[in-house]
């Protein structure tokens, strides 16, 4: 049996190679091909192309990939005629993706979307292309397979991998036993996975820990970093406004561990947070355009995935956004703040009366912790490639004569 992977972001090549590891455990013949990254090479992936070296963001780094990806595009179908190809499992990266599946379709090869594209959140007409060309959704999260399987998708749950992560994990015990100040407080700063993340939102959250830091002289304030590119841009931003900020990289999960608050841009690492039940301020930052486009394309209420895991319906109830500093707003696991213009005093408030009222810090950690008991799920990887091997096990044989005659048209 073979299955080809499409991933395109660092995170899914994470949880590409968990898959693959659990896939080859429940069926140890298996050959995984395609594109990814170095963690699922590792695991035994055979790599056509290092897809997560393209990982892009933003228009006109798209414009500019253009023809690589197109090439990529070519290479897989070129692969699909000429390799019999039992499923394509496809992993985030949507705007590549698709063209994936479509290649796929054309050869009658089932397609597994594991980590589907959030349509429900952005312009949700386009579960009509995902009806079109995926024949399994593999839900991360659990309000998905309703909004699925509502829109006539198959659609089942299998869990966020990122929680399997989180719970293997092995934390540098000495680090925080050497970093660790008993005497001050600890506020940990996050500005993203991505350059651009960095260097749009870090200015904001810097501005909210420099006020932090005048309302509670002893908190320490450390920003944590995934590359050490992004370090020196950080440490070059707190030299120019003389912060003293510890600035660190690959510490991430030992920083958020010793945190007694944080702030941090969206994304994926407030489900981190949760696992660690850290009170947090989510920020994001958007330009004009895109906060015009919001009021028309935007379809949920949050856009912190904590805190629509913590409401019945996801759904937006009304064209104006979020905004927890307005009298009787909605109470939420985790205040944020999609802003054009600068939140920092907003977001200080938070942090403050969490750093100077034990109580209040306290309330916030229980909250979290009863969420975290409700929803986090061990074990997608292992469900996600028992639900795929189940559902290829009834139908390989017949697909590998339809594919046959696939090749023989093309």
């Amino acid at each position: 049996m073979r299955i080809f992977f499409s991933v395109g972001e660092p995170s899914g090549d994470l949880h590409g190679a968990n898959l693959i590891d659990d896939l080859r455990r429940l069926n140890p013949d298996i050959q995984c091909v395609g594109f990814g990254g170095p963690r699922m090479a590792a695991a035994g992936c055979r790599m056509e192309f290092e897809l997560t070296s393209l990982a892009v963001m933003g228009l006109w780094q798209v414009v500019c990939s253009l023809p690589q990806f197109l090439r990529l595009l070519v290479r897989a179908d070129r692969y699909f005629a000429q390799n019999t190809v039992d499923a394509v499992v496809l992993i985030d990266f949507p705007g590549f993706n698709w063209w994936i599946a479509r290649k796929a379709k054309k050869y009658g090869i089932p397609v597994f979307y594991y980590g589907v594209p959030q349509v429900w959140a952005w312009a949700n007409w386009r579960v009509k292309k995902l009806k079109r060309l995926v024949d399994h959704i593999l839900c991360k999260l659990p309000f998905e397979v309703p909004w699925f399987e509502k829109r006539g998708c198959q659609a089942t749950y299998v869990g966020h991998p990122y929680f399997d992560e989180l719970e293997r994990r092995q934390l540098d015990q000495v680090f925080m036993r050497d970093f660790a100040d008993e005497s001050s407080q600890l506020l940990v700063l996050l500005p993203g996975s991505r350059r651009q993340e960095v260097q749009r939102t870090v200015d904001w959250l810097m501005d909210a820990a420099a006020l932090v830091k005048r309302q509670v002289p002893t908190v320490a304030v450390a920003v944590a970093c995934l590359e050490q590119e992004h370090a020196k841009l950080v440490q070059q931003r707190c030299a120019d406004r003389n912060l003293p900020f510890d600035v660190m990289v690959g510490r991430t999960p030992e920083l958020i561990a010793m945190a007694d608050a944080c702030v941090a841009c969206s994304g994926s690492v407030s489900l981190e947070l949760l696992f660690h039940a850290k009170p947090s301020v989510i920020v994001y930052r958007i330009n004009p355009i895109h906060w015009f486009l919001q009021r028309f394309l935007l379809k949920i209420r949050f856009i912190t995935l904590v805190n629509l895991l913590a409401c019945e319906n996801i759904e937006r109830r009304r064209s104006r956004i979020y905004n927890p500093d307005q009298a009787g707003a909605e109470q939420v696991p985790m205040p944020e703040y999609l802003r054009v213009t600068n939140p920092a005093r907003s977001v200080a408030r938070w942090l403050i009366r969490w750093l100077s009222h034990g109580d209040q810090r306290k309330q916030r950690e229980h909250l979290l912790q009863e969420l975290r008991q409700s929803i986090v799920q061990f074990g997608a990887s292992r469900r996600a490639a028992t639900y795929i091997l189940e559902n290829l096990g009834s139908s390989t044989k017949i697909h590998q004569e339809s594919h046959a005659q696939q090749r023989t048209a093309a």
